[in-house]
Formats: C-alpha cells, sequence, structure tokens
C-alpha cells in the first residue's frame, strides 16, 4: 500500500499556498482563515475515517515557491485548533442555555402543578377541573419537551464537530513543495 493510500492520510494538492486560504481574510497568513471549499474537503474526507486512525495531512504545493511549507502547516494547523476551540465554546453556551431552559420548564411544570392542586381543591373533583388539572400537567411536561431533547440528543453533533476538529488540529501535516518541506507530528 502506497503512503497515498495508507489510512488516515488525506491528501490536497494545490499549485500555491493562498488557493488555501481565505484571500478576503486581513489576518496575518498564520492565522488566515481556510478557503470553505478547502475547509470543506478536507472536514469531509476527515469525516470518513475511522475515528481511531491518526489523521495525515499531506499537502502539496506545486507552483508555490514564495511561500515556506512551516508557514502552511503552521497556518492549517492554528486554523482546525481555532474551528476547534470554536466548537468548544458552541458546545459550552449551548448547554449554558439547555440549562436555562430546563429551569424554565421545570419552573413552569411546578406551576402547573401547583395550580391544578389549587383548583382541585377549590372546585372539588368534577369533570371540568380534573381536565383543567391533567390540561396543566400537560402543560408542564410539554414545557420540559424542548430542553429535554436537548439535554438528551442536540448536542451529540456539537460534540462531534468538536472531536472532529481536535482531530484536525492534532493531525501530522506535511507539506512539500514550495521554498523547503516540512513536517509536523
Amino acid at each position: 500500500m502506497s503512503e497515498d493510500e495508507a489510512p488516515g492520510v488525506i491528501r490536497v494538492r494545490v499549485a500555491k499556498a493562498a488557493q488555501l486560504f481565505n484571500t478576503l481574510d486581513p489576518t496575518p497568513f498564520r492565522e488566515r482563515h481556510l478557503d470553505s471549499a478547502a475547509e470543506d474537503y478536507i472536514v469531509e474526507l476527515a469525516e470518513e475515517l475511522p475515528k481511531h486512525v491518526p489523521i495525515r495531512l499531506l499537502v502539496t504545493l506545486t507552483e508555490d515557491a514564495e511561500r515556506r511549507p512551516d508557514d502552511v502547516r503552521s497556518a492549517l494547523a492554528y486554523f482546525f485548533q481555532y474551528r476547534c476551540d470554536a466548537a468548544a465554546r458552541e458546545l459550552k453556551e449551548f448547554f449554558r442555555t439547555a440549562r436555562r431552559g430546563q429551569v424554565a420548564g421545570l419552573a413552569v411544570l411546578g406551576a402547573c402543578l401547583a395550580i391544578g392542586q389549587m383548583l382541585s381543591a377549590k372546585f372539588g373533583e368534577g369533570h371540568v377541573p380534573r381536565f383543567v388539572e391533567e390540561g396543566l400537567i400537560i402543560l408542564g411536561w410539554v414545557a420540559n419537551w424542548r430542553p429535554f431533547e436537548l439535554f438528551l440528543y442536540d448536542w451529540w453533533p456539537l460534540a462531534k464537530k468538536r472531536t472532529l476538529y481536535r482531530r484536525l488540529a492534532n493531525a501530522s501535516i506535511e507539506v512539500t513543495g514550495g521554498a523547503t518541506s516540512a513536517r509536523h507530528a
């Protein structure tokens, strides 16, 4: 099996390093954002790799004699670490919002239960008071539906994205071509 066909290898071949990065980004080269097409390509290939296989990113610059491969490697590592950190912040904010929703949902449930009990005590055991009490109980649980859904299921894609960007940030990056060649493990 050749090096390019080894598990975990993502090969990117461009003429110049500038093709990898967003040219409208005014930050210094090492802090630039990847071009969205380049990011999508790398991320899609990384998503297909088994989770236990380390990622190796092999970048070939065919015409770029001006850009040092160390600069490209550093910029790629910086970008994926930035994305990992952003995904971690997004997940943290997600859980903070979910907790707030859960507190509100539980408050609504408590209020509904209390109001239902008060109505039952005041109006007795008729069909209408029982109907209202049951309706309030249902309303209280419905108020908790979305917070429960957030805590049980909706955080998984965010955690998966954070993990993928962490794997890419920790990937072995090799850049060939340009002024010299560079490796980062």
